[in-house]
């Protein structure tokens, strides 16, 4: 049996959140003519939680597009040192998008959101779960590209 990582069950519960909030609000809706005020944007957050969260769970997977194009270019004796230079740049960027999405979500903490009036936090939250996750897997993902260019076990496809 395959393991379910945390990233996968966070996803897949805001997303059947997500589903099960806007069925029950289309069944309100068209059977009883009184849609839930606060579905949307339940769903809504819901959503984006599940996007974020799903996003560092592809990139733990390698499951975004990569940089083939590139890498076809270079002779296979330097594609380890071109794989430590991207994830040196990809550390570098997400660190930067990471620290930017925790300013960015304490600078609106005390910003209501617009229905349900609570804390935008939990909605920028994702931001700072997905991207610090990301962070997480492309700082592991440097430290195997180190180790296979130092010649330890470091398989780059785990």
């Amino acid at each position: 049996m395959k393991k379910l990582e945390i990233d996968d069950f966070i996803a897949c519960v805001f997303l059947v959140i997500t589903i099960t909030v806007v069925i029950v609000n289309v069944f309100m809706r068209y059977f009883f003519n009184a849609p839930l005020k606060s579905a949307e944007e339940i769903a809504t957050i819901c959503f984006i939680w599940s996007i974020f969260v799903g996003g560092a769970s592809c990139y733990r997977k390698h499951m975004h597009m990569g940089i083939d194009i590139l890498t076809h270019l270079f002779p296979k004796s330097m594609k380890k040192y071109l794989e430590l230079f991207i994830n040196i740049v990809v550390s570098i960027i997400i660190g930067v998008i990471f620290y930017l999405s925790v300013t960015f979500s304490i600078g609106a903490r005390f910003k209501p959101t617009p229905v349900l009036g609570i804390s935008s936090l939990y909605e920028n939250a994702s931001l700072i779960v997905g991207f610090g996750l990301i962070f997480i897997y492309s700082v592991n993902n440097l430290i195997k590209s180190i180790k296979t260019i130092a010649g330890k076990k470091g398989d780059m496809n785990v």
